[in-house]
């Protein structure tokens, strides 16, 4: 029997409006697949950048040290910071690091990615003023991506200045693959190899000393584990994609909610939400209003039936526009009751699918989840 009274939102918690729920147990299983496919003296750097690709930087980071990474990666400097003020002691490697971060970033014990000339020099300059020496910076090679990181033509100017330069000492050489998942592109994949390899000699012959290299993300440990040398990148294969069709990781995240109130509707009703879009079927249509909108990252796009989430093991289309705070669910013929738990992406649908609908990436989904939304570590 459908329950129709409205709830109190003053006497929910904050978790029984969302939540994104970390799966302890899918992390570790993830994690260990990464692991497989490399050999055990190799190390394994994790991305938390962009809060843990939306799941929680602080949460995601502690049950990574836990798990037993070697390194840890953001893409800001603030991010590593937030990292160090929650008792992350693992080494941090902060990707763009900028120019106006550097004392922060000593401070923190941050490692910095190097890009050009000017950083470098500039981060010399400041570790100088302060008589440090010998402090890690990861030096970042541009090999087709042409995003960051120094070109073939400029390697003699970096090698020149690090022969005298005595306040820094390179931890690494790394570069970044534009299209490691795309099988069509392996053969810019393994010229971009080729050319990081070349690269990365000149510039350890001019150093004296061998630091460790990395240049496979996610899909380039799955599809070019050969060229793992000594450390590899896990992005989004820790959070449960593969780029190998298959291979069926475990989804780390599930958001969920629980349904604040059930109206049955008849065709004299009208419609439902923004711009009347929502149409109400002949024979009636029993909605619920669940609280996520596309302030919590439930793209408009999604509305108006284009997508589904699970209640009670069967799947219930939206109806009407997405709120900014809320939506509705068209729930006829499912049993349910307010308080229900309503799951917009997890094992079912699957982040990939609602990603598929709006012709985007999962990254981009999770990334958009805010942090208004509750992180709660399942441990099993």
């Amino acid at each position: 029997m459908h329950s129709f009274c409205d709830v109190d939102t003053d006497m929910l918690k904050e978790n029984d409006f969302s939540r994104l729920e970390l799966r302890l147990g899918a992390c570790r299983d993830n994690y260990r697949y990464f692991r497989s496919l490399i050999e055990p003296s190799t190390k394994l750097l994790v991305l938390v950048k962009a809060n843990a690709y939306g799941h929680g930087a602080v949460e995601f980071a502690s049950m990574m040290q836990k798990e037993g990474a070697d390194y840890l990666a953001v893409a800001h400097p603030v991010e590593g910071m937030e990292l160090r003020r929650s008792g992350i002691s693992l080494p941090i490697l902060v990707l763009t690091a900028g120019t106006d971060y550097f004392n922060e970033i000593i401070d923190f014990r941050l490692e910095p990615g190097i890009p050009n000339l000017y950083a470098l020099k500039a981060f010399s300059e400041v570790l100088a003023s302060r008589g440090v020496t010998d402090y890690p910076v990861h030096i970042k090679l541009d090999t087709g991506m042409h995003r960051l990181g120094f070109m073939t033509s400029e390697l003699d100017g970096l090698t020149d200045f690090m022969k005298t330069c005595k306040n820094v000492r390179v931890k690494s050489i790394y570069s970044h693959l534009a299209a490691a998942e795309d099988p069509a592109s392996d053969d810019f994949t393994l010229g971009q190899i080729r050319m990081f390899e070349a690269n990365a000699d000149i510039l350890i012959k001019a150093l004296g000393y061998r630091p460790m290299l990395h240049i496979l993300n996610s899909a380039g440990i799955e599809r070019f584990t050969k060229y793992q040398h000594d450390m590899v990148r896990l992005g989004i294969g820790i959070y449960g994609i593969s780029s190998l069709p298959g291979v069926r990781l475990s989804p780390v995240a599930s958001m969920k909610c629980k349904i604040l109130q059930i109206k049955r509707l008849s065709p004299e009703d009208g419609t439902v939400g923004y711009g009347r879009h929502g149409k109400i079927s002949p024979d009636g249509t029993v909605i619920a209003t669940i609280p996520v909108g596309y302030a919590d990252g439930i793209d408009r796009r999604l509305g108006c039936g284009n997508a589904s989430f699970s209640l009670n093991g069967h799947r219930v289309p939206t109806i009407g526009n997405i709120c900014m705070d809320m939506c509705m669910i068209d729930i006829t013929g499912v049993e349910a009751e307010v308080g229900d738990t309503v799951t917009i992406f997890g094992e079912d649908p699957t982040v990939s699918e609602l990603a598929d609908i709006l012709g985007t990436i999962p990254y981009e989904i999770m990334t958009g989840i805010p942090r208004r939304i509750d992180r709660e570590i399942i441990r099993k």
